[in-house]
């Protein structure tokens, strides 16, 4: 767990701080409601959160069994549905009769009647629930985006935030190493951030969940042990990522699985239409976030005044220095000083007033202030600004003019399907797999 640590100077920086991650878990995708289900055959009907009572009484009642209920999007549309079809056509029409003791006497054999998608009409049924689901989420997750009225206090510091709800969740995972994820693979953040925020009024632990006598003792306890993240393994956090609506039955972690298998299975796949995902690259003076490095450099050169390819260029930098470069700017600024002129402040946010005032965008200090060892090492260690970094052009020409005579690794591999067959993820598997 990434943290930061203040010595007796106030600003060293033992490990990497961490920006926002992609991150999270099978969907429990029903939020607390107060829908009604309706029995398929009579006028018995219990909430939503109450459906194991219905599930019972159906079975014990009318001796009707429903498939993989935890998979069906819509529970109370798809009880409707039902209802309405058994009242026009009989229930063996449609369901599979399942008969007990079989072998029996006949006055001890019981029909039982099983609903479930090996039906083509229920199976056209969930399929269509679950496309509802996922555009009223997808919808949702937009509005979301395009919010600039979102307002509220920080879990950890109180501060108060106001526009876009990005602000808020990029200054709790930089200042307070708390990360739920990005921002746009969240959906209903408000209702998110309630239900941490509950936790955290009930003196619960976020991550264990274990609760303490007052907030100090808990505020201790989530420091000490790196408890500032939330359990994967709640279920309650479900229905806040976008992930658990993408496919009908399956979890993020299924789908994983799957995608893992195939490194296994399908030796002779094509990778060539294999894609890398969005680097989702961060500013280096704002929360801003970009898909693309021609976009966070435009919004840097735009809206800060901060070219840095100029600066690659006009300085010669190799690489290596464009990330000491880098890291050193990110450390100045999180640790509230002027990169320029060195001068400290009581906030990042002065810092940053600062330098746009006094112009100090482009004003480098010298080099030996950041060309330094200890500036190789990530203030953010998943900074995506570092990874897509090139060398100037001279630097490009030299190594073309001294190409056949040094051995060079490539960092960025060509051959994927090397790659993929050496990866130590597909060792791994095929260990498990010999295991099991």
């Amino acid at each position: 767990e990434s943290r930061f640590v203040l010595s007796d100077c106030r600003d060293s920086i033992l490990e990497p701080l961490c920006f926002p991650e992609q991150s999270t878990d099978g969907p429990s995708l029903h939020g607390p409601s107060s829908e009604l289900l309706v029995c398929l055959f009579c006028s018995e009907s219990v909430l939503l959160q109450q459906k194991d009572f219905l599930l019972k009484h159906l079975l014990l009642e009318h001796k009707m069994v429903i498939a993989d209920v935890k998979l069906i999007a819509d529970l109370p549309k798809y009880m409707l549905y039902w209802k309405g079809r058994f009242l026009e056509q009989p229930v063996t029409d449609f369901c599979s009769v399942i008969k007990t003791n079989s072998t029996g006497p006949v006055e001890k054999q019981e029909d039982y009647f099983l609903l479930c998608d090996v039906l083509p009409e229920d199976r056209v049924l969930r399929e269509k629930l679950q496309q509802k689901r996922l555009e009223e989420v997808l919808e949702q997750q937009q509005k979301e985006r395009d919010d600039n009225s979102f307002h509220r206090l920080c879990m950890f510091c109180s501060e108060e935030f106001s526009g876009n709800r990005s602000t808020l969740l990029n200054h709790m995972a930089r200042e307070h190493s708390f990360s739920i994820g990005l921002p746009d693979n969240i959906v209903y953040c408000t209702e998110f951030l309630d239900a941490l925020q509950r936790k955290l009024d009930n003196l619960q632990c976020l991550y264990c969940e274990k609760t303490f006598r007052d907030k100090t003792t808990l505020k201790d306890h989530m420091r000490k042990k790196a408890h500032r993240r939330i359990n994967a393994s709640n279920r309650e956090y479900d229905r806040f990522y976008v992930i658990n609506y993408l496919e009908l039955g399956k979890t993020w972690e299924e789908v994983q699985s799957e995608d893992d298998r195939e490194l296994v299975d399908d030796e002779d796949d094509d990778w060539s239409d294999w894609q890398a995902h969005p680097v989702s690259a961060v500013c280096l003076f704002c929360d801003h976030q970009s898909d693309t490095m021609d976009q966070i450099y435009t919004h840097m050169k735009e809206g800060h005044g901060f070219d840095l390819l100029m600066l690659r260029t006009e300085l010669g930098l190799r690489f290596y220095q464009q990330v000491k470069l880098v890291n050193f700017i990110r450390r100045q600024i999180h640790q509230s000083r002027c990169y320029g002129c060195q001068e400290k402040f009581e906030s990042r946010a002065d810092a940053l007033r600062h330098i746009m005032a006094e112009g100090h965008v482009m004003k480098l200090p010298d080099a030996s202030a950041w060309d330094q060892p200890q500036y190789y090492f990530p203030t953010y260690e998943n900074d995506a600004l570092l990874c897509t970094l090139s060398d100037s052009d001279n630097d490009q020409s030299e190594e073309a003019s001294h190409g056949e005579d040094v051995p060079v690794i490539a960092e960025d591999m060509s051959d994927l399907r090397a790659l993929k067959q050496s990866s130590v993820l597909n060792q791994l598997l095929k260990n498990r797999s010999s295991c099991s």
